[in-house]
């Protein structure tokens, strides 16, 4: 019989685990005092400005249409796309979908490094980029020299947002005491909820960026799918009946969890709903994706309920099932998640607890793109 046999380091500050491996009767040697943890943002945190907050009075008015060219296109010219990688180390998280890079800085890229760098998100789908500074950067540089070098920056209609930066969605999940806003819902048997971010607008998102101010350390992984994979998947005969397809995106649900006090109660845009194909071409790859989630997708035009409601299940399980086509995407300190919107979903995975485990503090840019074609 084999048995793992924990001893901890005294002279460490941070207890390091050792593995014994032996026969014999299971031993668990714990002498360091249990890591303490911070349920809610210390008094003197660092990144306290960028806290939630949540702003009843300002009101938006409802988005306009633009002309969105992906840099990637300008990449897809050069002599060698992946030049900005010269000197990192990378590593497929599968293979064919999500990488890790560690030995580059974001903050450091050019125009020409930032095009390089949408295609290869495009072509990955999601990177987890190690080490960076990007976190400290000024957020005027995060957002104007960053985030718009992708696309018109999104503004959240109902989330909460660090006080004068709108453009900022916020990840927040803290351990004080809630009444009726618990942050995930206590009659699920899981957290899980695949989606792709705001897909009721008429110009959803693309390249996004996310980053973590303070987290657990370990939990609150991202799991990601590749809805270009999840495509593939599907007999030709099934693909060929989607492509004829069309999806009614609402953001109509998420409004009124807000307006019912939930998420702080914003609502700072009034609700959209709009009509986006089943399946969707990347503008630079060229590769088809689903285009469904069950977050915002609720009804395929032109069928009748049971119709609907039946293809939209199957892929919702497909996506989720998928395991063979999705990656998790585990966060250390000074990591920058990219991900393309457009063919990937997402879900957090609420395996923590604030209680228990600490804070957890991040923000999203969310730069839109194109209306989604085929």
């Amino acid at each position: 019989m084999t048995t793992t046999v924990l001893q901890s380091t005294p002279s460490l500050q941070q207890a390091t685990a050792t593995l014994h491996l032996s026969g014999g009767e299971e031993q668990i040697i714990t002498t360091d005092e249990e890591k303490k943890v911070n349920r809610v943002p210390p008094p003197n945190y660092k990144y306290k400005r960028f806290l939630p907050t949540f702003d009843r009075e300002t009101k938006y008015p409802s988005l306009t249409s633009f002309e969105h060219k992906d840099p990637g296109l300008d990449a897809l010219k050069h002599d060698n796309p992946r030049e900005f990688l010269q000197g990192a180390t990378i590593n497929a998280l599968s293979p064919s979908f999500g990488s890790e890079v560690e030995g580059i800085q974001l903050s450091k890229l050019d125009d020409r490094g930032k095009a390089q760098l949408a295609l290869y998100v495009a072509q990955r789908g999601v990177v987890a980029f190690r080490d960076q500074d990007f976190i400290d950067q000024d957020p005027d540089w995060q957002l104007n020299q960053w985030g718009k070098t992708f696309g018109r920056l999104h503004i959240h209609p109902t989330s909460g947002a660090p006080e004068g930066i709108p453009e900022f969605h916020l990840v927040y999940r803290d351990g004080a005491p809630k009444k009726g806003l618990a942050s995930y819902n206590p009659n699920k048997l899981s957290s899980t909820g695949w989606h792709s971010d705001v897909t009721y607008e008429e110009q959803p998102p693309g390249l996004t960026t996310l980053f973590l101010y303070d987290s657990p350390s370990s939990g609150g992984d991202t799991g990601y799918v590749s809805q270009v994979e999840a495509y593939k998947r599907l007999s030709p005969q099934f693909q060929a009946f989607l492509e004829t397809l069309s999806v009614l995106h609402s953001g109509v649900a998420q409004a009124d969890f807000s307006r019912n006090g939930n998420r702080g109660g914003v609502v700072r845009r009034e609700p959209v709903e709009n009509i986006h194909p089943l399946v969707r071409r990347h503008p630079v790859t060229g590769e088809k994706a689903l285009f469904v989630n069950k977050q915002f997708s609720r009804h395929i035009i032109g069928l009748k309920t049971e119709e609907s409601d039946a293809i939209l299940d199957l892929l919702y399980t497909h996506i989720a099932q998928g395991h063979d086509f999705q990656i998790r995407a585990k966060w250390k300190p000074k990591t920058v998640v990219l991900w393309d919107n457009r063919i990937t979903a997402h879900t957090a995975i609420g395996d923590y607890s604030p209680e228990r485990d600490g804070f957890r503090h991040g923000a999203r840019i969310t730069p839109q793109a194109e209306r989604p074609f085929l």
